[in-house]
């Protein structure tokens, strides 16, 4: 850099002096840079970008300036001592290379004749023409691939059935290739033109190969960020259908380079009904295939449809045995009464959770029908406007993720039914026969009692914990506070659980108050009655059958899931969310993180001053200036001109941020979960690849096409 500075400043009696001579002796006026080479992150100092390079200088200016006769002139050298002095370096630099080299062949000779005389390292053999054509060939038939992974167009075109008899007709890919020859691909032309028009220039084995490569080659640019980060945490998503079998997608967080918290889409993972099989699974595929360390796990997190909860937290609980360090925690994409609802381990709960989302997707699939049950909120909610709009306005968003998804449900429950059964009953061609058929179907399951009382008992228990979940997706000092009122949410469960006879009582009322409004028949499910066969016990009631079916088994299931959810070492690490300024603050500064912070001690440079360095911090922001506004986020804190003077605060910062609970502050730096919802949803369950997927995902990664080629090479010689 100094070089290309008095190269710049046309100063060749500059151009022998050594950079540290230049750095120690010379400065170079501000004016002379643009704009954009300074950087002024604070009033009080002024920044030299890494790559500056002074560019404006006015060279004529001193010809038409009087004064400047006076001033010191630079000798100027004529053409031949600028070449004398250019080829002396020259000379310079070759002689320092002749002698590295010499070094370098001395201490070959050396190694040689102490280890018996082993085999100097051959050199690079250049490639053949047949070679390198090869490679050539390769390379293209990887650009194709990355471009349907990028475009989410599916390997296979016609199915077989849908052609007649004696028809050839080329997948996608081979037709791309095709395309590509007919465009002026000069490499695959010499290789296809004596090939069979009816034959497979790729077969599927082959396809399927190169894909795994690309997959692998996309995953490592990711995998590479997370291992140079160190620590990181693990999240997994809902288990979808990948071409007729159950994956489990995975995610990872870290804090990059430029102390942004990202979530990124590193893969599939093959679902196995047995639990601990998955287990097993789960941790071979991160630790052997991936690559990552899991000592460096800070953090787990598993967002889960129903029925799957209880097999996940089985793998949850192994990789707690092998790594305490990796915190069981909620996501902060799932609210935590959703969470709840979803790991209910009683089948009523999981049939209602999937009748609510299949009534959802119908509305959310025809703006027709939105309008319909607009028109029959207004007419039931004509008292009320405010209540009602705003049940419209919940209507158009996904209201199924909500804290108070069962709260809404039981508002809006006999609009829907109403608004179903207008639509299943229509004379008109108004609505086609699917909607009008799952209309039927979806009013029929809405005005099931079991529907109706298990939403009910479900809102009333998921009502203790709805401001507690609330808090835990708002601001940091939210779930900072949040954290300290988890005893007085179990306190309220634990004195519902003992006071059950009654609180049941007063939900079962509620329960059947609503069943009449839509005049259902209160009674025992059919699938309970046909159980008995005869044995039937005519003192069981409906109301004491819920009790013993539904409330008692959910509020013992939400009090363990909470208290296993929020661990001792969960919450330890929530306090050590004072460290934000903002939170501190609110404390009056009088805040105790060394207490908490033990479990992280491992993770700090140096853990024998954090006691000083916390002091420090505190003082920092206790005695800031007026004008200086606390930051209110780790995200803001880990941003700080001055967070490096504080090394055991930044590791601390940047740990906690990584705990899955903690959301993240920057959209964008999320986005790896919002392509995957939408690759999901844009492509149809036949045509997914976990190859492709990952490749349309992480679209905008780097990728190298002569790694993936020479990849290719050695594993498939």
């Amino acid at each position: 850099r100094c070089q290309r500075w008095v190269e710049n400043c046309r100063r060749a009696d500059l151009e022998d002096k050594t950079p540290d001579q230049l750095n120690k002796h010379y400065r170079l006026c501000a004016k002379h840079f643009e704009t954009s080479m300074i950087c002024r992150s604070s009033p009080y100092r002024t920044v030299l970008r890494d790559n500056a390079v002074p560019t404006i200088f006015d060279l004529t200016s001193h010809l038409n300036n009087p004064h400047s006769r006076h001033r010191k002139r630079i000798k100027e050298l004529s053409e031949d001592e600028i070449r004398t002095l250019k080829q002396q370096k020259i000379d310079e630099a070759f002689e320092r290379k002749q002698a590295t080299q010499e070094s370098n062949e001395n201490n070959e000779q050396n190694t040689v004749s102490e280890e018996g005389g082993e085999e100097q390292e051959e050199k690079a053999v250049p490639l053949t023409l047949e070679e390198r054509e090869n490679k050539d060939y390769l390379k293209s038939l990887f650009e194709i691939l990355i471009l349907m992974g990028k475009q989410n167009i599916p390997l296979d075109g016609h199915n077989i059935e849908e052609l007649p008899e004696g028809i050839f007709a080329s997948d996608n890919f081979q037709a791309l290739l095709e395309y590509r020859i007919n465009g002026g691909d000069e490499v695959l032309r010499k290789r296809f033109e004596m090939t069979a028009v009816n034959l497979e220039y790729c077969s599927k084995t082959q396809q399927k190969q190169m894909l795994e490569i690309c997959e692998n080659c996309v995953r490592e640019e990711t995998l590479r960020e997370v291992r140079d980060s160190h620590f990181f945490s693990i999240v997994t998503d809902e288990v979808v259908d990948i071409a007729g079998e159950e994956h489990l997608p995975v995610l990872v967080r870290f804090v990059d380079d430029s102390h942004n918290l990202r979530e990124e889409f590193i893969g599939f993972l093959p679902y196995e009904a047995d639990p601990e099989i998955l287990a097993v699974k789960f941790h071979a595929t991160i630790t052997e295939k991936w690559g990552l360390n899991m000592e460096y796990c800070r953090g787990q997190a598993y967002i889960v449809s129903s029925g799957f909860a209880s097999k996940m937290k089985v793998v949850a609980t192994r990789l707690l045995e092998k790594y305490p360090q990796a915190v069981y925690t909620l996501c902060s994409s799932c609210a935590l009464n959703v969470w709840l609802a979803k790991s209910v381990p009683v089948v009523g709960v999981s049939i209602a959770l999937g009748t609510i989302e299949e009534v959802c997707c119908l509305f959310n699939q025809s703006p027709q029908l939105l309008v319909e049950l607009d028109n029959t909120i207004s007419a039931l909610f004509q008292d009320n406007d405010e209540k009602g709009n705003e049940l419209k306005k919940i209507c158009r968003s996904q209201w199924t993720g909500r804290h108070d998804t069962f709260e809404v449900l039981v508002d809006l429950l006999q609009a829907l039914v109403l608004c179903l059964d207008a639509v299943s009953s229509d004379l008109s061609v108004r609505w086609n026969n699917f909607i009008v058929g799952r209309a039927f179907v979806l009013s029929s399951a809405l005005t099931d009692f079991d529907f109706i009382v298990t939403i009910v008992i479900m809102k009333n228990v998921l009502s203790f914990t709805r401001a507690f979940g609330k808090n835990l997706q708002g601001q940091t000092s939210d779930v900072f506070f949040a954290a300290g009122s988890l005893t007085a949410v179990l306190h309220s469960l634990n004195e519902v659980m003992e006071n059950i006879e009654v609180y049941h009582e007063f939900w079962f009322e509620e329960a059947t108050n609503l069943a009449a409004k839509l005049d259902v028949q209160i009674k025992l499910p059919g699938k309970f009655r046909r159980a008995q066969q005869g044995n039937f016990d005519p003192d069981m009631t409906s109301e004491n059958y819920y009790k013993e079916i539904l409330s008692v088994p959910t509020i013992e299931h939400i009090i363990q899931e909470l208290k296993d959810i929020f661990s001792e070492q969960h919450l330890k690490a929530l306090k050590c969310l004072s460290l934000v300024p903002s939170v501190m603050g609110q404390l009056k500064f009088n805040t105790s993180e060394e207490h908490h912070a033990d479990m992280f001690k491992n993770d700090l440079p140096n853990p024998d001053t954090l006691s000083a360095e916390l002091h420090c911090w505190r003082i920092k922001w206790k005695h800031r200036g007026k004008d200086i506004e606390l930051p209110a986020t780790i995200y803001e804190a880990l941003h700080l001109p001055d967070i490096k003077f504080f090394p055991n605060v930044y590791a601390l910062l940047k740990v906690l941020c990584l705990l899955p609970v903690m959301k993240l502050e920057n959209e964008k730096y999320g986005i790896g979960r919002k392509r995957l919802k939408a690759y999901l949803k844009n492509t149809l369950t036949g045509q997914r690849s976990s190859n492709l997927a990952l490749l349309n995902i992480n679209f905008d990664i780097k990728h190298d096409l002569d790694l993936m080629v020479d990849t290719y090479i050695k594993l498939y010689p």
